[in-house]
């Protein structure tokens, strides 16, 4: 049964700006809205993603923010709850950058997180910097 209630993540209005392009830009699958989730990986043990979406999933919560429909599964939402997404633009490169207060490290990049505890994968972070860095951003 699919839920809506208040937000757990926060989208800058830049974020949802850069959303709504993509979301008009993407004819192919008549996306209305995006989805944020978790899933085990990078060298922190946890890394987000982001896609286009056509509707929610039965176990997810939704809600909507500036006009477009945001979906988070479950699992994902307990990770992510009060996050916020901006959309910066540097010298380097542009993308989403996500703020996450539930993680206690983050990969040098900011696309892989720890959370108190262990990682995904069930190793320390201690142990994931002697693995060293799968994203490719060079460090923690």
């Amino acid at each position: 049964m699919q839920r809506t209630t208040e937000k757990i993540v926060t989208l800058s209005p830049l974020a949802i700006e850069r959303v709504k392009s993509f979301i008009a830009k993407d004819q192919k699958i008549n996306a209305n809205g995006l989805r944020i989730f978790v899933m085990p990986g990078g060298c922190s043990g946890y890394q987000y993603g982001m896609v286009l979406e056509n509707e929610a999933k039965r176990d997810d919560i939704s809600w909507s923010e500036s006009g477009i429909n945001v979906y988070v599964d479950v699992q994902s939402a307990k990770l992510l709850e009060g996050a916020s997404i901006d959309f910066v633009e540097t010298v380097q490169g542009s993308g989403f950058k996500i703020e996450n207060p539930n993680a206690v490290s983050s990969c040098g990049c900011g696309n892989s997180f720890q959370t108190e505890g262990e990682s995904a994968h069930g190793h320390s972070h201690a142990e994931a910097e002697e693995e060293g860095c799968a994203c490719g951003c060079g460090g923690h």
